[in-house]
């Protein structure tokens, strides 16, 4: 009969290598059940909804261990996805994640051979999509022939950016969402909303946008042309033309 040592001399391969399985079963516990992420904070997001963005980062069971994100993601950000610069994942605990989107800076869109041109507050072309996005202004009156991702619109008056920018500055401060903006030869813009067209010429607008913040909710299901061109703080000369 073996001695106890004896024994455990013959079998301490087998009790190395028992234990060692117990310690890699135990940490591989550990890191599916402890590291599981459970909660996801989104920032930055204005294009995209938060569900979206997680299931971008999300894409498979294996992303759901915030120790494998902290992996891929160190050092090291997400690109080449529409409307987005990058976005970046930060690991806050072992159960939770933030991702901070930075979108791209879209003033608006024209309309080009079938598809959707965003452009930036530059004018330069950032993305093309064959989907409108809801809450970027559709630009028309701006005159181009051909365009290039990633270049300028083509135009003869570039200050036409700056006005765009200027405009959709205004009304994103009185929180007025408008589905085009048109500039005719003279460069006086036209807002639609719906069916509501509202004039607003080429100055005073910042006064022209407040006016037009206090009367549109009392258009609401009208149709007809709103004239503010000759409004300003000395006349308050503001008429409304229904259709038909």
């Amino acid at each position: 009969m073996a001695t106890p040592g004896e024994w455990l001399r013959a079998n301490l391969g087998v009790l190395i290598a028992s234990i060692a399985i117990v310690c890699l079963a135990a940490i591989a516990l550990v890191v599916v059940f402890v590291f599981r992420v459970q909660n996801v904070s989104v920032e930055g997001n204005v294009h995209y909804t938060s569900e979206e963005i997680e299931a971008m980062v999300l894409t498979d069971r294996l992303s759901y261990n915030s120790l494998y994100l902290s992996l891929k993601y160190r050092n090291k950000e997400i690109r080449d996805i529409p409307f987005i610069e990058t976005m970046s994942v930060r690991v806050d605990s072992p159960d939770s994640i933030t991702i901070r989107v930075y979108e791209k800076s879209v003033a608006g869109y024209v309309e080009y051979m079938g598809r959707y041109m965003y452009f930036d507050r530059d004018g330069i072309v950032v993305e093309s999509s064959e989907t409108r996005t809801e809450g970027i202004p559709q630009v028309t009156g701006i005159r181009f022939d051909h365009v290039v991702l990633y270049e300028a619109l083509p135009v003869k008056n570039t200050d036409i950016f700056q006005e765009i920018l200027s405009i959709t500055q205004m009304l994103s401060k009185h929180q007025i969402t408008t589905d085009k903006i048109y500039f005719n030869e003279s460069n006086e813009i036209t807002l639609y909303f719906d069916n509501i067209r509202a004039k607003l010429g080429k100055d005073n607008l910042e006064e022209k946008v407040m006016r037009l913040e206090q009367i549109l909710p009392n258009l609401s299901g009208e149709s007809g042309v709103l004239d503010l061109q000759n409004y300003s703080e000395d006349r308050k000369n503001v008429t409304f033309q229904k259709d038909g």
